[in-house]
This record gives C-alpha cells, structure tokens and sequence, in this order.
C-alpha cells in the first residue's frame, strides 16, 4: 500500500509517525508545508520539515513539542549576551542542522536533495518531501500590519488579529520532484490535522499540487484538527474566528471542498454532512493514540475506496 500524506509541522508530525507504524504501508510519502521557512542570521530555517525529521528519527522533544530532545543552548545564551535577537530560539543541535543545510544550499543543492540525505542519514524509512525547491512564503496582513510567518507566529505568539494570508511565490512554484508522483501513485491520501489555513494552504497554493490531489483515483482524507471544538495547538480557530469562518468541522469540509472524500474528526464534534465522515477520538497523546487515529484513517480511506 502506498501512502501519501500532506502535513505541517508538531500535529501532522504525530499522525505522520503514527502511519509509520501501521502494518501494510509499503510506501509512506509525507508533502510538507514549507511556506514557514524563513532566512534568520544568514541561516535557512525549515520549522516543518526539521519537526518531521526530528520525530520520526525519535529525536523530537516531546515535552516541548518542537525542537531537539536533550538539547543544549549555549549558542542562545552567547547571541543574547551580544545583544542579538533571541525570539527565535535556536538550540545547538538545531543550530548544526540550519547550518549544514544553509552550506548545502550555497553548494547548490536543492532543499529535496537535502532534505533525502538527512532522512537517510538518520535511518527515516519515510520519505519525506518540501511541497517546492522554489521559495513560498506566508505572509499574514494583520491589525499591526503585514507580517512575515514566524513573525506572527513565535515573535508575536500569534497575537495579532488577521485579515489576509498571503502566499508569495506560490503561483510560479513548481512541485518538488515526487510530490506529483506520490500523490498519483497513492492508495490513499491524508491531509494532517495542520492548520488548514497556515499549513496546508501553501501547499494547495501550489497549482500542480491542488490538480493532483483533485485529479487522483484515490481518496483524499483530511484529519480535523480541531478537538472538542478546538485546536489541540495552535491558533486554528482563532483564526478561522478573525476570519469570519465559523470554527467547526463543516467550514473545514467547505474549505477543502473539491479536494477531499472524506474527514476523520474528533468523537466529541460533529462531523460535517457534506461527505462521509468517520468519528474517532482524535486526541494523541503517545504512540498508541497516534497508531490508533492513523490506522483508524486507513481502514477509512479503504472503504470509501471500495
């Protein structure tokens, strides 16, 4: 079986790793958002990409839920010794990461190559895709102006109030080289329970990526993100409030109509009426539940297969 799976970074991350662990994947292929990515002290920083490598290589830190395990951060401590800005933390280990892929960049490697040969070199069976070697970036027009991603999102914690998301770039990016491949090969396809509208929408801004998943014979599944009506992280319906959307699992079917056959939503939520739908407790919060709402996807997606 040949799986295909579209995600950002902690949320998607967990029901990516728990699709590595269902029996009968024979290929498990996960599309990830990188409207995130951004330049910081000259260095070129993946967030989403870097939590699928940290997780599935079981190197994330889970308490933190972002991040190395057992990291160290004399490297912060030195920079704002220096006066320099520590809103954006950077652990030593990290550090080594964006170091060595920003050497790699300036070599002439693509973000995808790089990307393959940290999986391989950390034993990562899956293999894990950027949407685009071309730059996208998000970008948020808010009540205290246009902000770039990060910006909105860890300098000011999300505070502001949105209007607009912007993904500049994303009309002339081209898909990285498998994404198309791994979408029409699949038996099924999964959208991670990222935030629809900051996660997964740069990669449906991609043209060829939208007339992909439009386009498969396999069914397309989305996983809510929301749980008992909220977000387990993240300011999902903050946003989609600011935004005018009612934040429950019908607008999130609405906004991925024409994309997706069904949704796995939370038992604690309505399930949307427009397409089939399967409720199971969402919630994962260990490896067992992250199995569990992953094969539950699975055995989903296979019957609306037939």
């Amino acid at each position: 079986m040949k799986v295909a799976v579209l995600t950002g970074g902690v949320g998607g991350a967990k029901f990516v790793l728990g699709l590595q662990h269902c029996a009968g994947i024979e290929r498990l292929t996960a599309i990830v958002n990188t409207g995130d990515d951004f330049r910081h002290l000259g260095l070129h920083i993946s967030p989403d990409i870097d939590t699928l490598l940290y997780t599935l290589s079981g190197q994330s830190d889970a308490v933190q839920g972002w991040g190395r395990a057992g990291e160290r951060w004399a490297f912060m401590a030195a920079l704002k010794a220096l006066g320099g800005p520590d809103w954006f933390n950077l652990g030593d280990g990290d550090l080594a990461l964006h170091v060595w892929r920003s050497d790699q960049l300036r070599q002439g490697k693509t973000p995808s190559a790089i990307t393959t040969e940290i999986a391989e070199c950390w034993g990562i069976g899956a293999t894990i895709l950027p949407m685009s070697d071309d730059p996208v970036a998000t970008w948020l027009d808010t009540d205290e102006g246009s902000l770039a991603f990060q910006n909105y999102f860890v300098e000011r914690q999300c505070r502001p109030v949105v209007g607009k998301i912007r993904f500049e770039g994303a009309a002339g990016a081209k898909p990285a080289p498998g994404v198309v491949a791994a979408i029409e090969e699949a038996d099924m396809v999964f959208i991670a329970p990222s935030n629809p509208y900051l996660s997964v929408d740069p990669l449906l801004a991609v043209r060829d990526i939208a007339t992909a998943l439009r386009n498969t014979a396999a069914p397309v599944i989305a996983i809510s993100p929301l749980v008992g009506g909220k977000a387990v992280k993240g300011p999902t319906t903050k946003l989609m409030s600011e935004l005018g959307i009612d934040p429950d699992n019908r607008a999130i079917a609405a906004h991925y109509e024409g994309i997706i056959d069904g949704m796995i939503h939370d038992a604690g939520d309505a399930g949307p009426a427009s397409l089939p739908a399967c409720a199971t407790a969402t919630l994962m919060s260990d490896l067992s539940d992250k199995i569990r709402v992953a094969q539950a996807a699975c055995d989903f997606a296979r019957t609306l297969a037939g």
